[in-house]
């Protein structure tokens, strides 16, 4: 391969000599042929030796043990086995054995490990989603939600009455939230719950068919109770009557123990066939004045004493609220880390099928495999690159939220608050696209029920909607970056994620230097410093841009038409900054990898990762000459060579995931038996 030419002009000739003199350690990078077979020949001849084995115990790390403990009770279990075609109900029933055998006769206890060491909850959902993504929500509603409301939003007395019936699955339970007409809005739910000082009791109603909970799990079918979100009205002495003191969490048994029927006052709905995860019994509840005891409010931030008196130790219902959502992020934290893990599974099918299959090549020559294209490179190797990212950046989350959950730490609190929203949001959003992308990129092989992109597609396009909207977490991120921008200024300091900010917000209000913007050897641009400062100018630049416009659209449009006007802007802000911070994480993660091969490894992905994120938002860059034309050029060509350095030690880098086959147990990613194993599947 041959080093890039340069033009004879006397000008570049000295700019040439200026660059090399100023960036001294830099190397030109190679120059890629035309021809993707070259290409692909020139690169194996500087193929890395990877470790399999090392990289393997850095990314499943310390939670290896309970996992295979799950895959070997599944494995010995083949009739808790989804099979590809089921009805709905088989599905359901199946999937509740599923949890039931997990629990009762392979002794793991996912509910203990929820409050104490949430990464081990994390990492056996993980396992359990391996086989049937179903199953990883069916215990996340009953343990993440239904559990985890009882014991972060309830007391002491709470826990003693409830614990071991969820813990054992005596008690399963629901999380009724969302409602027909609120969903992201959880302020303006509409179930009511009244203070009764007469009987001591609460009584929850459902006013109008707007607010019957809707899209509840476990609610079809197995459930016994609910946590349920209403509004709160105490009986007060004035003209209004009653007090609103917002919404707040309440158990309420919905089926009776020994019947399993609905009890009295509450009607319980199917929600039907949807579009995937139909293991979940979703349904829809409506409440008719159905009393229950004072006791039952979970009143762990606001309670209500015999005589109807009010008492919270926050002083305001806004600061109420978000203590019990904040109580709740578990829920999108584990999202995040779960979808890293769907991308692992997707990507590992098709990379492996892209490995195997051969397609066309040369005039009287074997055919090649396909992902010897240079057009399947660029659709599977950077996806390859982003599933390393964010099993690091997702990693490090579950490590803050379980510490958050030790320290009770204010700042802590606020920064996973945020994190978990936009890594939920940008994760996920990115893995959906990907398992597109992974069906295409098989062919009509990809399209067989068999291979796993369907129902891997179908089950987590949901991920993007619940606990959470993506959209809406996305706005979260970007209001909170505004407001550290404006305490900035007013003499205060970035929270802990954003520290950044500090330094890259000053080197924004300067222009762009000369020099370094034409700096284009490979070892400057494969230069983590050079890498994260330009992911943090553009998030700079972006926040810096979008304070001014809101600034100016809000003295004549108002606050919230404002936003509006800007909501695209803001949404780019938001992802950018997540990616900011994936990349650092994943720098991180490179830097303190002990074993040499593993490290040299990770550093290509995480420049390939890097730069190729940069070369899709090139435009960017130039608009403000932070890159010039030559330097735009020459990151164009290292991206298409690292992802041909990537592609051969692509087999290395899936293997690492450590996937079980019955986990990749597509036929068309089963290597050498591919064939034979789907020909079978079929009838052959």
């Amino acid at each position: 391969m041959q080093n890039p030419t340069w033009k004879n002009s006397e000008a570049e000739r000295r700019m040439k000599n200026l660059t090399h003199h100023l960036n001294p350690i830099s190397r030109a990078l190679p120059t890629p042929t035309p021809n993707h077979l070259e290409l692909s020949t020139c690169a194996k001849t500087t193929k890395l030796a990877v470790d399999t084995s090392s990289l393997s115990s850095l990314m499943r790390g310390k939670h290896r043990d309970i996992q295979e403990k799950v895959f070997r009770y599944f494995n010995a279990n083949p009739h808790l086995q989804t099979p590809i075609e089921i009805s709905k109900d088989d599905h359901r029933e199946l999937c509740m054995k599923q949890l039931l055998g997990l629990v009762r006769e392979a002794g793991i206890r996912p509910f203990r490990y929820v409050l104490n060491d949430p990464s081990t909850y994390f990492a056996i959902l993980e396992a359990a989603g391996s086989f049937d993504m179903s199953l990883a929500i069916k215990l996340g509603v009953q343990y993440s939600l239904w559990g985890g409301s009882v014991i972060n939003l309830g007391t002491q007395k709470h826990k003693d009455k409830y614990y071991d019936g969820i813990d054992n699955l005596d008690y399963p339970g629901c999380f009724a939230m969302t409602e027909l007409h609120h969903g992201s809005n959880v302020q303006g739910l509409q179930t009511v719950a009244t203070f009764d000082p007469i009987t001591d009791e609460f009584i929850i109603d459902t006013p109008n068919d707007g607010a019957i909970k809707w899209w509840i799990g476990n609610a079809a079918v197995h459930g016994k109770f609910a946590t349920v979100f209403a509004r709160l009205k105490l009986p007060s002495y004035d003209t209004k009557g009653e007090s609103d003191m917002g919404v707040h969490a309440f158990i309420v048994p919905i089926r009776d123990m020994k019947t399993h029927q609905p009890l009295p006052g509450i009607e319980i709905h199917d929600c039907g066939h949807k579009v995937g995860l139909n293991g979940v019994d979703n349904g829809a509840l409506r409440f008719r004045s159905v009393r229950i005891p004072r006791d039952n409010l979970l009143n762990r931030f606001g309670d209500v004493s015999r005589d109807g008196k009010y008492t919270s130790s926050l002083p305001s219902a806004n600061k109420r609220f978000a203590a019990t959502l904040g109580e709740l992020v578990g829920g999108r934290v584990g999202l995040a880390y779960s979808s890293v893990s769907v991308l692992k599974v997707a990507a590992t099918i098709a990379i492996r099928y892209s490995l195997l299959r051969q397609q066309f090549g040369p005039p009287n020559q074997p055919e090649v495999t396909i992902l010897d294209y240079q057009s399947q490179q660029h659709k599977l190797m950077p996806m390859l690159a982003s599933a390393y990212a964010f099993h690091f950046a997702t990693t490090n989350l579950v490590e803050k939220y379980s510490e958050m959950k030790k320290t009770h730490d204010e700042e802590l609190v606020a920064d996973v608050h945020a994190l978990s929203a936009g890594l939920k949001a940008y994760v996920t959003s990115y893995t959906a696209k990907s398992l597109s992308i992974c069906r295409e990129a098989c062919g009509g092989h990809g399209y067989a029920a068999v291979n796993r992109f369907g129902s891997l597609r179908n089950d987590h396009d949901i991920f993007q909607t619940f606990e959470g909207d993506n959209t809406v977490l996305l706005q979260q991120v970007a209001g909170d970056l505004l407001k550290q921008y404006q305490g900035k200024f007013k003499g205060g300091t970035f929270a802990v994620t954003w520290n950044y900010l500090r330094e890259s917000m000053n080197t924004y209000l300067s222009q762009p230097n000369p020099v370094t913007a034409r700096w284009e050897g490979e070892d400057h641009l494969r230069n983590p410093k050079f890498q994260l400062d330009a992911f943090r100018y553009r998030t700079s630049r972006l926040l810096q841009s979008v304070a001014v416009r809101l600034r100016k659209h809000s003295k004549s449009l108002g606050g919230f038409d404002a936003w509006n006007r800007c909501l695209n802007h803001l949404l780019t802000l938001a992802e950018s900054h997540i990616e900011s911070v994936i990349l650092a994480k994943f720098i991180e993660a490179v830097q303190s990898c002990p074993d040499p091969s593993s490290r040299a490894a990770l550093k290509l992905v995480c420049d390939l990762y890097a730069l190729d994120r940069i070369w899709n938002d090139i435009g960017t860059y130039r608009n403000v000459d932070y890159v010039a034309p030559n330097k735009a050029k020459a990151i164009h060509k290292l991206t298409e060579y690292l992802s041909f350095q990537v592609r051969n030690i692509a087999r290395e880098l899936v293997d690492a995931f450590d996937l079980p086959e019955q986990v990749t147990r597509a036929p068309i990613a089963m290597q050498s038996e591919a064939y034979s194993q789907y020909t079978q599947y079929v009838g052959f």
